[in-house]
């Protein structure tokens, strides 16, 4: 259920509905527009429609939200969400780039390959301390001395790092060390880690499960936005199907239905939707093509060597390929690089 306030209404009135809604043992989230206001009511909706929230001052309609989804629904936001870190921002004209290894794995790799990336175009250092393989005898990671790795190397090259959590109990080291936390495929309907995450302020980058319907993706983000957190990006990364030549297949079809059904922004991950090099640039410029707010990208100065994920990783040469490409595509819709 959404409440639709006049414009202009006061900060008095708002805090009477406000207040009403809390004594129904409720919760609400406001949507601060230009001209207007939106109280979105997460509870009960039948205990809302016992009350006649109409005839309060200040209240234009209210409006029952069909999606199960109902903070993260265009109904409740109907303009996209710029979500704003440090001095840059996600999800508007500007394309954002984040890119970086798999797997940490010591300070001088992981300090070649920022200075790779920044010259290059990225703004965003991803890499993973804590690694979720499907085999244990697989690297897992450094752990905090991996985080701590990566705050060192941003700090010295003026990225924003994002990296990924696997237990909530690892939070602590996110507020310490990390600009974006990643929740991965893995993860996505991981409920007590999204509600933990959810409690925080730090934005939040959701995969898209491998096995995920858009609708469960969406419900997924309900469940951060729900406990506070709207810094929520969204992550399109391939879905498994049928098909066993690359290692996932690219939904490309979830970026404009996703622009469409919510106002989060939305980045595509070609390197885990292809699982192979070659095919990363062409699936990086049918994203943006089809509307994708930015891109993840695994990158290391030898792939060949890499801990994790060597096969679907680029070279810096091949990077270079890929943002130049990139550009010129952002350039035919509308967007920059």
């Amino acid at each position: 259920m959404i409440i639709v306030l006049k414009p202009h209404t006061s900060k008095e009135d708002k805090d009477k509905i406000l207040d009403k809604i809390h004594s129904l043992g409720l919760k609400t989230m406001v949507s601060e527009g230009v001209e207007r206001s939106i109280i979105g009511v997460i509870g009960e909706e039948d205990i809302v429609r016992m009350q006649p929230l109409e005839a309060y001052h200040g209240v234009e309609s209210v409006i029952p939200v069909l999606a199960p989804y109902k903070l993260v629904s265009r109904e409740f936001k109907p303009t996209n969400s710029i979500i704003k870190i440090k001095d840059q921002e996600i999800g508007s004209e500007k394309i954002s780039i984040m890119a970086g290894p798999c797997a940490i794995e010591n300070y001088d790799s992981l300090r070649a390959i920022a200075k790779v990336v920044k010259q290059k175009g990225a703004t965003i250092l991803r890499g993973g301390a804590f690694k979720p393989r499907t085999s244990p005898y697989s690297f897992q990671g450094l752990g905090e001395e991996g985080l701590k790795i990566m705050k060192q190397v941003c700090d010295e090259f003026g990225l924003l790092s994002i990296t990924e959590i696997m237990d909530p109990r690892d939070m602590h080291l996110m507020h310490k060390y990390v600009d974006i936390i990643q929740i991965g495929a893995r993860n996505m309907q991981n409920f007590n880690l999204l509600k933990e995450v959810g409690k925080s302020k730090i934005p939040v980058l959701l995969k898209r499960g491998m096995m995920s319907t858009i609708n469960e993706f969406l419900m997924s983000a309900e469940y951060i936005l729900s406990e506070g957190n709207f810094n929520v990006i969204l992550c399109e990364r391939g879905i498994r199907t049928f098909e066993t030549y690359t290692r996932n297949t690219l939904d490309i079809n979830a970026v404009p239905v996703i622009k469409k059904l919510s106002h989060l922004p939305i980045i595509v991950d070609p390197s885990h939707a292809t699982g192979k090099w070659e095919l990363v640039i062409p699936a990086s410029l049918a994203s943006i093509a089809a509307g994708a707010d930015g891109l993840i990208i695994e990158v290391h100065t030898n792939p060949e060597i890499a801990a994790s994920d060597g096969s679907q990783t680029l070279n810096p040469e091949n990077f270079e390929k890929l943002v130049k490409a990139v550009r010129a595509i952002a350039n035919v819709v509308g967007r920059k690089l």
